[in-house]
């Protein structure tokens, strides 16, 4: 029963600890472009490689 004293207060800690990294991330913009980044992989570029002198 005396376990629960400790573990109690640990728990809330780290909930708390978890909701404000992520709120820290929310206020920093970390989820501003969710499809940027998974579309910009499937796009080519028009440019051709510099395959160097030949």
């Amino acid at each position: 029963m005396s376990g629960y004293f400790f573990l109690i207060p640990i728990s809330l800690g780290l909930g708390l600890a978890g909701l404000g990294l992520f709120l820290w991330t929310l206020k920093n913009g970390q989820y501003d472009d969710l499809d940027g980044t998974s579309e910009r992989i499937l796009h080519d570029e028009d440019r051709p490689l510099d395959n160097g002198p030949e």
